[in-house]
């Protein structure tokens, strides 16, 4: 599949984000004591979030202003991205409203915001391999 370079480079930026939020989720959940484990959440739902949306640009799919992963994750599924799990970030989808603002939500613990990493660092190398081919 040949891509413009344009997309290349916009698939790049959306990465270099996602990277940016994977690792602030990684170094936070290093605190030991006080870790604003919301904030981990956060940045695992806004990594995943903008790997999908790479790899929605990737297949030319343009998609809505929305933070709901679960809506983002449905447009790819007439690509070639069966590969993915929605089951791995289904549970990540809460922190977009959740982990930001202040409600009537259940509390964040230290066993939750490790899942959430993990359900990240799941999802990301799976959409890593698919976006391989653009040499990003």
């Amino acid at each position: 599949m040949s891509v413009l370079p344009e997309i290349v480079e916009e698939v790049r930026r959306w990465i270099e984000k996602a990277e940016n939020d994977f690792r602030n989720a990684e170094y936070v959940m290093r605190m030991e004591r006080d870790c604003p484990y919301d904030t981990v959440c956060y940045h695992c739902q806004q990594c995943v979030e903008k790997y999908l949306k790479a790899l929605l640009i990737y297949r030319s799919v343009d998609f809505p202003r929305t933070h709901d992963i679960i809506v983002l994750f449905n447009m790819l599924k007439n690509t070639d991205s069966s590969k993915l799990d929605i089951g791995i970030i289904q549970p990540l989808n809460r922190y977009s409203i959740e982990a930001r603002y202040p409600g009537h939500w259940d509390p964040i613990g230290r066993e939750e915001a490790e899942n959430a990493i993990t359900a990240a660092r799941s999802f990301r190398v799976v959409a890593r391999k698919i976006l391989d081919k653009l040499s990003v």
